[in-house]
């Protein structure tokens, strides 16, 4: 190995996996990404063809590389704190993912990509696409 690396940031997050464990921990996504400013999303990082990703159990020190076709969802809490200009302070939580155009359940679920995101619970989940058994719309 050498001593080049690609820079990544970390993010917590919770993974559930087909064993049905679940755990706490950090992922790992790109400081940088060829086609946007910023760093990579956790929805990009999982629909890449990798068939792995990071990920860092709390408490542990070492990484274990998280296979995604086990994956069943992967969670992000994405907290956030504001002060506005008049000095009023808010506290809650922003929106991670959105999908760039909406449309009928049966098209959103049957792209490409493995992975799809959900905001449920106060939190952001990344799904697995081969793990939904049924869908249903809300309204």
């Amino acid at each position: 190995m050498t001593g080049f690396s690609i820079p990544r940031v970390s993010i917590p997050a919770k993974l559930l996996l087909t064993d049905g464990e679940q755990r706490s921990g950090e992922i790992y996504v790109m400081e940088r990404v060829p086609h946007h400013t910023g760093s990579e999303t956790p929805l990009e990082m999982l629909n890449r063809p990798d068939g792995f990703f990071p990920f860092l159990p709390a408490g542990e020190k070492t990484i274990m590389l998280a296979t995604k076709a086990q994956t069943i969802i992967l969670s992000i809490l994405v907290s956030v704190e504001l002060t506005l200009v008049n000095g009023t302070v808010l506290r809650g939580f922003a929106t991670a993912e959105l999908p760039e155009y909406h449309a009928r359940l049966l098209d959103y679920l049957n792209e490409a990509s493995p992975f799809f995101a959900v905001s449920a619970d106060d939190e952001f989940h990344f799904v697995n696409r081969a793990h939904v058994l049924y869908a249903r719309p809300e309204d």
